[in-house]
């Protein structure tokens, strides 16, 4: 199945027998595209798509919808879809992965979280537009604390967006893992259009009936308003292995699910953004199956993406994501009370980078060999422990 794509292959030590390396770097891109598009706004400076962070999280989406299917169909002949343990095995593997790290950078936030609401008031002093409400860096209530280390936090509207972190996401992934076994029944059992297509379609009878309900939401941190982003990456690890009709019949549903009017901008520009974010993915992962002109540069662009720093900017991305505001908000507004609003935008945004970006390097390493590591070795070895040991040992 996986030396039909290109980026495939046993990389760098990684458990699975198989890896689309060239994921490793979308989603070194992905966190990258956050970090700038945070500091562009924080610092006043419009560039059009790279000011825009949901665009880089609208990525990280579709590609956790890929990863998710094509290691569950990957497993399959251990782990039958149908069996309860299966899903304890799935849901274990992806709680340690995400919470060992969420939680410690959770404990930060919410500990230093006045501290950042005071750098939020000096950054908005200079650039107004950039301000969001106080609240998420100053409820340090038990209710708040309670809500985020159960993940509940981003199905409820006042708690999606409620923390110094950009933790509305995470909430969101949690409440996919909780929903992929069921999804991955529904289409075992009508096949892959169909079942994408009354997933999305009841997602999108679930809007309808109280949209003003869902626009409540400050950030689209439930499942129901991004669902349809998710389905687009599934729909491109469904395409693995198939004939190129079926790739681009994939692709373009695909790029039509994730231009759905549902959750984030609806303008036509960021429709059609994620539209070539979807396309693009999709021309990384298949390019050897759909051929054309394109095929070559592509198949470049996918290997340089596979290559090792990009595998390793991959690793650190999860980390990048979660500490960058952390680093960011002070090293902002450290500019902002230096230089000032007569100051030019882009020289602001310039040194704020120069402060931010190895501070949330040297932050990420740490956390990685620390945190991240040490988190997955856990999880792997309650996996192989007595009591489970029938499951997958990988985490």
């Amino acid at each position: 199945m996986a030396d039909k794509i290109a980026g495939t292959g046993k990389i760098y030590g990684d458990r699975e027998a198989d890896r689309i390396g060239c994921l490793d770097g979308l989603r070194g891109l992905a966190s990258l595209w956050v970090l700038v598009g945070h500091g562009l706004l924080l610092s006043g400076w419009r560039i059009p798509l790279a000011d825009s962070p949901d665009f880089g999280v609208d990525l990280f989406i579709m590609i956790s919808g890929f990863l998710m299917v094509f290691h569950y169909v990957q497993r399959r002949a251990r782990e039958p879809w149908q069996a309860p343990s299966t899903w304890t095995a799935f849901w274990l593997r992806r709680f340690f992965r995400i919470a060992p790290l969420y939680y410690a950078a959770l404990a930060v936030a919410i500990a230093v979280g006045p501290w950042l609401g005071d750098a939020r008031v000096d950054i908005a002093s200079v650039a107004p537009g950039s301000m969001t409400s106080m609240e998420r860096y100053t409820d340090q209530s038990l209710q708040n604390i309670l809500l985020h280390l159960s993940f509940v936090f981003g199905a409820l509207p006042d708690y999606g967006f409620r923390t110094a972190l950009p933790d509305w996401s995470i909430g969101l992934e949690m409440q996919y893992y909780l929903a992929l076994p069921f999804l991955m029944l529904v289409i075992g059992r009508i096949g892959w259009p169909a079942g994408a297509l009354a997933v999305a379609a009841a997602g999108i009878l679930l809007f309808s009936l109280r949209p003003a309900f869902f626009a409540t939401y400050e950030m689209p941190s439930v499942l129901v308003l991004k669902l349809h982003v998710f389905l687009a990456g599934m729909l491109c690890a469904a395409a693995v292995g198939r004939s190129w009709r079926v790739v681009l019949g994939y692709a373009l549903l695909a790029a039509l699910l994730a231009a759905l009017p549902i959750g984030g901008r609806t303008a036509p520009v960021a429709l059609a953004a994620r539209m070539v974010i979807a396309f693009g993915m999709f021309g990384l992962i298949h390019h050897a199956v759909l051929g054309g002109v394109l095929a070559r540069p592509l198949s470049r662009a996918a290997a340089l993406l596979g290559s090792r720093p990009f595998h390793l900017l991959g690793e650190a991305s999860y980390g990048i994501y979660l500490s960058h505001l952390l680093v960011m908000l002070p090293a902002v507004a450290f500019v902002a009370n230096t230089l000032g609003a007569p100051t030019p935008a882009p020289a602001r945004f310039a040194l704020a980078m120069a402060i931010t970006m190895p501070a949330v390097a040297a932050v990420t390493w740490l956390a990685y060999v620390t945190i991240e590591m040490p988190g997955r070795a856990l999880g792997r070895r309650l996996l192989a422990s007595p009591l489970l040991r029938h499951q997958a040992p990988a985490c």
